[in-house]
């Protein structure tokens, strides 16, 4: 437990029902949902509406979605892949000859189709309880009769203005006059609402097909992108079997590429081979291991992650007691190594993760993003659609795994996990969800609080609130919170130190006491959210 004589939070518990977002009205939302007898699907999905509504620079319905779903709490975890797809058109040789050998993260080819609608209603459908008019009610009223912007949110809706005011679509839905809305401003987003009640009503035809998806095509289209409406029409997500590895008497569980959920299983292999307790969670020697196994995992994950649709990626081979052994052997517990290639790693933290399990113990890890802040910057004029700009996570090299292909996914940073029991009493049991917001820094931050739980024994708030390092570019930037004497360890590493203008990530995690027949819940104390439970 926390030391109570200094500012944090405690964790949040509950018999009925918990959830975990990053806005308290999503969390509200979903807990409104629970209580009125849905079930953990459904308020996931009535809260990640809401996020595209209240958090619009880290989520939206122009965006992809993944999600870990445990029915009852069963290990049998199901994995449902929303990420969307190039449109058919486009290809390298298109971009070659147009003088592009890689996508800029503004560029209308870095729009993909929008996967996340669908996969809601695929979760919905098939596992949910309640018709989605109940479901995206709380999200069309937001949108409609607006709410107070909270402080963080602001923040980044300001550092984002000039992105978001590339078009017209973005001035009208997406500011207050041309300018970003201050901290309790009330916000409306009424051309949203409209999008989302035609959701509601048609289901997904609503924004694959009609007038939705003809005001998104005719966009795209006049800013020179590919797309077209059978792209739209014949958007899919895909139930995939998750992938997992052991670390400390849990199987760890994470969604197979094109996400980079094997990155962190490969540094939690690095770091098993290490005697992280013998180490202090804020040590030198904790983070110099952490950010030599990000280095090496993200050395694989920029080789081979990819859409093993179109690809090989060799998950086994990469995940194997041989490929750890072989790994850890290269880090040097006194200095940093020297190579290793290091990969540009982009300092987006945006994207909204969120948990809920609700009375019946159904489990699911839910992540919805737009990519970078408010995406690629482009808006539809009339729906008020955020495009992503997941595109840019492919490269423009025929040949390569992650290579721009019509109809392929690229190489995505958002990635749900999910624990569970491999020993005792509750083996095959869900121990518990989580995850970690932030572009690349996702997979760190997974390790992290796996670590800070498992290893340091640290409840789910501490393990979210302990501070956070990456390493990016050459350098480990460290959140403030970092003491002084680990920075100088990592020096005498030879490691560059310098800190990170924001914090890293945002987190939730939610977990199962089977003993007792409780909740608990922490929520990231970097991001405007809470948990709430009953």
């Amino acid at each position: 437990m926390r030391d109570i004589q200094f500012p944090g939070r405690s964790t949040v518990h509950g018999t009925e029902g918990i959830v975990a977002t990053s806005h308290p009205l999503a969390s509200q939302t979903a807990v409104d949902i629970l209580k009125a007898g849905g079930n953990a699907v459904d308020a996931a999905v009535a809260a990640s509406a809401v996020l595209c509504v209240v958090e619009p620079m880290s989520t939206g319905i122009g965006g992809d979605c993944f999600a870990l779903y445990a029915p009852g709490g069963s290990g049998d975890v199901i994995g449902l892949n929303g990420s969307g797809r190039a449109p058919q058109a486009l290809n390298a040789d298109v971009l070659l000859s147009q003088g592009i050998t890689e996508i800029p993260s503004d560029n209308v080819h870095a729009v993909t189709i929008p996967g996340a609608v669908d996969a809601w209603f695929r979760l919905m459908e098939d596992h949910g309880t309640f018709d989605p008019a109940r479901v995206l009610a709380p999200a069309i009223h937001y949108a409609e009769e607006g709410y107070a912007v909270s402080p963080i949110v602001s923040l980044y809706w300001r550092g984002l203005l000039k992105h978001i005011n590339r078009t017209p679509g973005g001035v009208k839905h997406w500011t207050s006059k041309g300018s970003a809305p201050e901290v309790g401003e009330r916000f409306c987003t009424p051309g949203l609402a409209q999008t989302l009640r035609a959701i509601a009503t048609q289901g997904r035809a609503g924004f694959y097909q009609g007038d939705v998806a003809q005001d998104m095509i005719s966009a795209l289209r006049e800013w020179g992108g590919l797309h077209t409406l059978e792209d739209f029409a014949n958007t899919r997500a895909d139930y995939v079997t998750p992938i997992s590895n052991m670390f400390e008497g849990r199987k760890v569980l994470e969604i197979p590429p094109n996400g980079q959920g094997i990155t962190a299983l490969i540094m939690l292999n690095i770091l098993s081979r290490f005697d992280l307790p013998s180490y202090g969670p804020v040590s030198a020697e904790r983070i110099h291991l952490e950010m030599e196994a990000q280095r090496l995992a993200f050395e694989l994950r920029d080789r081979f992650v990819a859409d093993s649709l179109f690809s090989d990626v060799p998950v086994e081979e990469m995940l194997s007691d041989a490929t750890a052994d072989r790994l850890a052997a290269r880090i040097d517990v006194n200095k940093a190594m020297e190579d290793v290639s290091d990969a540009v790693s982009d300092v987006d933290r945006d994207t909204i993760y969120l948990t809920v399990i609700d009375k019946d113990c159904n489990t699911i890890s839910f992540i919805n993003s737009v990519y970078m802040g408010f995406g690629s910057g482009l808006v539809a004029p009339e729906s008020a659609v955020t495009f992503q700009n997941r595109g840019a996570g492919f490269v423009v090299e025929p040949g390569h795994r992650n290579c721009v292909e019509g109809g392929k996914r690229p190489k995505h940073t958002i990635i749900p996990g999910m624990l569970v029991h491999n020993d005792g009493s509750h083996l095959g049991k869900v121990a518990g969800a989580f995850g970690v917001m932030g572009g690349d820094y996702q997979p760190v931050g997974h390790a992290h609080v796996l670590v800070n739980m498992l290893i340091y024994d640290m409840d789910c708030q501490e393990a979210l609130d302990c501070p956070r390092a990456f390493y990016m570019n050459g350098k480990v930037f460290v959140e403030r919170g970092m003491p002084e004497e680990t920075k100088e360890g990592m020096r005498a590493r030879c490691h560059k130190v310098a800190d990170a203008a924001l914090p890293w990530g945002g987190g939730q995690i939610a977990m199962i006491d089977w003993n007792r027949g409780t909740f608990c819940a922490g929520s990231e104390s970097r991001k405007d959210g809470c948990a709430l439970a009953f």
